[in-house]
């Protein structure tokens, strides 16, 4: 078993995340003791659980393809009965798990609570309304955990049928008291509306759900509602003041010593600050959005930090977040306020310049002299010129496919990577990645 706490120490101490000699975010299962009376079941999502003379207090479920395998690791530990059951937020992979938890309660003729923020059951509503949108993103978002085994989704239903909804719920903050522990519950707006941060003061240990999650925070997402950058750094930096001795995220590794976790939190607050100050402020001075994306960064350095790296979510989709959190969907270009039809364009387009073949021809062109930017929007056009063509298929699923290989973060490759599939079978070439 790994000693998680002197992983997290060597990575953030070296500054290097190859000083784990793994990845920092482990999909094993496994339970970790992490200190008197508490631990962790390292999973897509972890849950993070504390035994209590009342019973045991669980953060978190993971997903629906992890919840029995997580209760048997807890049983590994204890066989204690659940008592209470803290969703930090309402996403699948933290409450898809839950039915194992009910089910091993259920089966020791015992009661078990469910505490979440008051906006996480209107989430629960959402995606019955968005099933099949939500089923289609996490496709493509993640195809390639899929493909090595893991299921983000079980079945028909993106959220499951039988995720428990929580019968305990809060707004602003929660004082809980089980057995001996005491648990300070706080909202806070930042990946999501309905995130909960929990201070353990007997322990000196946040639970902290998705706020860090051991790479660039998850404030862009381009498939996803709006996220809340600002809110976000807020309450990091709110956690960082309590001192805490142990932070325990619910994606990579825990993080021990004070000094450790208040570099870490603040520097995730400062990133995101600097984002929507300069994003803010050319938005203040009227720049459109093409403007503002192309010229707003976060400083390379920060991006080499192990917490910070852009392998999820990237810089550049938190800026478009930004505009759209404060300055709605109009981009400041006029032509797309009431645009005509993307395939019109292009037919036009196409027209001009002697065909779908001619525009993917040029796209080739630019891709093989390193403009991926705008080879993408050009064989995009000969496509939408000619979606039957079977050689602009082709061309379409190369530039994509070199797209998706020099991107960073899985969101972009995700998206890049499903196009170049879609694109290859049309073509009749293999699938990339298959």
């Amino acid at each position: 078993m790994a000693d998680l706490l002197t992983l997290s120490s060597q990575v953030i101490d070296q500054g290097d995340p190859e000083a784990a000699a793994g990845p920092l975010n482990r999909i094993n299962h496994e339970l970790s003791v992490l200190g008197d009376r508490i631990a962790m079941v390292e999973a897509f999502s972890h849950a993070v659980v504390f035994r209590t003379d009342a019973g045991l207090v669980t953060f978190d479920t993971s997903g629906p393809n992890s919840g029995t395998r997580v209760v048997d690791a807890i049983r590994t530990w204890t066989d204690a009965a659940f008592h209470t059951v803290v969703y930090t937020h309402g996403h699948v992979d933290h409450v898809g798990g839950s039915a194992a938890f009910a089910a091993d309660t259920e089966r020791r003729g015992g009661e078990l609570r469910f505490v979440a923020h008051e906006n996480v059951p209107t989430r629960f509503d959402r995606y019955e309304l968005t099933n099949g949108y939500n089923q289609a993103i996490n496709t493509r978002q993640f195809g390639s955990f899929r493909r090595r085994g893991y299921q983000m989704s079980d079945g028909a239903s993106f959220l499951p049928e039988d995720a428990v909804r929580p019968d305990h719920t809060y707004r602003d903050r929660l004082d809980l008291e089980i057995g001996e522990l005491a648990i300070e519950l706080h909202h806070a707006r930042g990946e999501t509306d309905d995130h909960s941060w929990a201070w353990i003061p007997s322990h000196r240990a946040i639970c902290a759900g998705d706020f860090f999650i051991w790479a660039f925070p998850n404030a862009g997402n381009p498939q996803k509602v709006q996220r809340y950058p600002l809110e976000w750094a807020r309450a990091m930096r709110e956690m960082a003041a309590m001192d805490a001795e142990l932070f325990l995220p619910a994606h990579g590794l825990p993080i021990g010593g004070r000094r450790r976790i208040h570099r870490v939190l603040t520097e995730v607050a400062e990133v995101l600050e600097g984002l929507v100050r300069d994003t803010l402020e050319l938005m203040n001075a009227g720049e459109p959005l093409d403007r503002i994306i192309h010229e707003v960064r976060v400083a390379p350095a920060m991006l080499e930090r192990p917490w910070l790296k852009p392998v999820y979510d990237e810089p550049e989709f938190v800026v478009r977040n930004i505009w759209r959190l404060y300055g709605g969907w109009y981009d400041g270009n006029p032509a797309r306020l009431k645009p005509a039809p993307d395939a019109a364009v292009a037919h036009e387009l196409a027209a001009l310049c002697g065909g779908a073949q001619a525009m993917a021809t040029r796209a080739s062109e630019l891709a093989a002299e390193g403009d991926l930017r705008l080879a993408c929007h050009l064989v995009e056009l000969a496509k939408l010129a000619a979606p039957e063509d079977i050689e602009v298929h082709g061309v379409r699923a190369e530039i994509y496919q070199a797209r998706r290989n020099l991107e960073t973060s899985l969101m972009a490759k995700g998206i890049y990577g499903a196009v170049a599939v879609e694109s290859a079978r049309q073509a009749g070439k293999d699938v990339p990645g298959s």
